[in-house]
């Protein structure tokens, strides 16, 4: 199992440490969480905070925006050196448009489904795009429960990536721990996004390689 640390959960007071942290785990991607406080109910990192966060990164930015008129930002969210650029369905009435303009920037495109969204909504885009993360939680706040539900979409969009020959990982953000991390790999998942198991931890390069073995 790929694991991508949500950075949203880490200590700002003491970024670089956590950041140093990752560099020297098993963990394939760094998670970047953007929330602008209209799409979803709080406000986290700007782009400043990004560059900065490249500067001492050594794994690949997974830039995840849960903001509205994500395409705006498409430019922004490359310079500051995201390799994978996320956005939900919900935030994009034109969202092939969307996907074309981050693969013209010369990053990877993912598109994120809320917990309510059906799988089947993707049908004409999933062959498009290198990555689906589905939210296990609801958008917006970390160190909420796992929704059960999520393992049921995980299955169907297995299917539907087998179905439509694309070739898209899965990836799973909220709620993840040892026991949800488990079941999700059973379920056919590729990535689990990890903010408070991983940075709470006691040894958090431990947990990462827990995941890792799933």
């Amino acid at each position: 199992m790929k694991v991508s640390p949500s950075l949203l959960s880490a200590d700002f007071g003491h970024m670089a440490r956590d950041i140093e942290m990752v560099n020297n785990s098993d963990a394939a991607l760094l998670h970047i969480d953007v929330m602008d406080g209209v799409f979803v109910p709080n406000i986290s990192f700007g782009f400043p905070v990004m560059k900065y966060v490249k500067q001492h990164s050594t794994k690949p930015l997974d830039v995840h925006l849960m903001i509205v008129e994500p395409q705006k930002f498409v430019n922004e969210v490359r310079d500051c050196g995201g390799e994978i650029m996320t956005v939900h369905y919900e935030a994009c009435t034109h969202l092939n448009r969307v996907v074309q303009q981050i693969h013209a920037a010369g990053m990877k495109a993912g598109v994120a489904l809320n917990p309510h969204t059906p799988v089947c909504l993707l049908r004409d885009i999933v062959a498009d795009v290198e990555l689906v993360l589905l939210m296990s939680v609801n958008p917006g706040f970390g160190g909420q429960k796992f929704i059960e539900g999520t393992l049921r979409k995980v299955k169907e969009l297995r299917a539907l990536i087998a179905e439509t020959g694309s070739k898209a990982e899965i990836e799973i953000d909220g709620g993840v721990n040892e026991v949800t991390g488990k079941q999700l790999a059973e379920a056919g998942a590729d990535i689990v996004v990890a903010g408070n198991y991983v940075f709470k931890a006691p040894q958090p390069t431990d947990a990462i390689a827990l995941l890792h073995r799933l």
